[in-house]
């Protein structure tokens, strides 16, 4: 039934919402659309993809002065001078400015990841995997699996969040100490060692999983081989390498794509530690990515784990509601938002996931009037949601444990 209602959609997914679900109408989506009918590029979504273009450019131009600058307090590291705490202290708004654009680069990654930035899929599937090498993170298999959360927003008996939340039931199975841990795994702090996992150590630690099981499983098979008497089919080789994680690698093409971003990124890594030294640029870099992802996933958490929250089961789950009800809407200053290429209107986001990030504000605002049930959060709201990490799958509600 999901799958049909989904091919509906995709077949005019701008007619699709009326008479879908109890808060249907008739949205005025389609001329937030980056292209027209004829499947040219309109002249204003063309200017924002030369704007996001330059604004990558920009973040990388920014990279390389930082860079130079870091080089300047590696310098006064050697030089013992009251001089040497300012250098420091200078360090401090660049760090800043990167995290924020590298959050900014991830936010363009995912709106190629839904083929909505560019109108042709070849363009937003190259520049998804550059901005993929960027991040350090394979595109592909990361908007594969962005797009299952898409396809089961609200459904919480097939999407569990980012942080795997349990059902009530699972939760009062769990031994006291698993409850312990439980808890004290999705605390807030646990956000800056997840990010620290999430853009730098799981994709490396996906190759180093695939290199081990392929080498293990050949090893294997050659050992049966050998131990049949079967000499001649040695160098027959049937061991096929498989995925690392269940949503890296399901295919030959994530595979591949998994292979070249650690090949890329793990020279990249070679060529800056050559230049900055070891200590020096791993240190910064992790500490850049970890506070672009802490803050990527604190936002993701946020708009979708709150108060009231549509949280159904498979049965009683509906496409339109959970877009609308399973969305919060984020109310934060405009700089910010930009950093995150106003995903903030994520309501929107989910009636349509093909709308480019430069129309989702606009497209918000004309259609504010329909999305009165929606939740809108502000900045002090976010420390409240990470209060709700259970489901209560009988009540169909995200609770706080108790």
């Amino acid at each position: 039934h999901v799958w049909s209602v989904f091919r509906l959609y995709e077949q005019d997914p701008f007619h699709f919402f009326a008479g879908h679900g109890s808060l249907s109408h008739q949205y005025d989506l389609t001329e937030y659309l980056p292209a027209s009918s004829d499947g040219r590029v309109r002249p204003t979504g063309m200017a924002a993809i030369v704007f996001d273009g330059g604004i990558v450019l920009l973040a990388l131009i920014i990279m390389s002065a930082a860079w130079a600058m870091y080089k300047l307090v590696v310098k006064a590291c050697q030089i013992k001078a009251p001089l040497y705490v300012l250098y420091l202290c200078l360090l401090i708004p660049f760090i800043v400015l990167q995290t924020l654009l590298s959050s900014r680069t991830f936010s363009l990654m995912h709106d190629c990841g839904h083929n909505s930035l560019f109108t042709k899929r070849k363009l937003n599937r190259f520049f998804g995997f550059l901005l993929g090498l960027v991040n350090g993170i394979p595109q592909k298999s990361w908007s594969i699996d962005h797009a299952f959360h898409h396809r089961n927003n609200g459904n919480w008996e097939i999407y569990k969040g980012p942080i795997d939340v349990l059902s009530l039931e699972d939760y009062n199975s769990l031994t006291k100490r698993e409850q312990i841990f439980y808890k004290v795994s999705r605390n807030w702090m646990m956000l800056f060692p997840g990010g620290f996992f999430y853009l730098v150590l799981k994709p490396r630690l996906g190759m180093v999983i695939i290199i081990f099981n392929f080498t293990k499983d050949i090893l294997e098979e050659t050992f049966i081989k050998i131990k049949n008497r079967d000499i001649s089919q040695l160098l027959v080789i049937n061991t096929r390498v498989k995925p690392p994680f269940s949503d890296y690698g399901d295919n030959f093409n994530e595979l591949c794509e998994l292979i070249i971003n650690n090949i890329v990124v793990i020279i990249g890594w070679i060529f800056m530690c050559k230049w900055l030294g070891l200590v020096f640029f791993l240190s910064f870099y992790s500490m850049v990515l970890t506070l672009s992802a802490a803050i990527l996933i604190c936002v993701f958490f946020v708009q979708h784990n709150y108060e009231n929250a549509y949280a159904n089961n498979t049965k009683n789950w509906d496409l339109i509601d959970g877009a609308i009800l399973g969305s919060s809407n984020l109310d934060i200053p405009n700089w910010l938002n930009w950093f995150l290429a106003d995903i903030s209107f994520h309501s929107i986001h989910h009636l349509s996931e093909r709308i480019p990030n430069y129309n989702l504000r606009a497209c918000h605002k004309a259609n504010i009037h329909l999305l009165q049930k929606a939740k809108f959060l502000k900045l002090s709201d976010f420390s409240n949601c990470f209060k709700y990490i259970i489901w209560d799958n009988q009540h169909e509600k995200l609770i706080p444990i108790s």
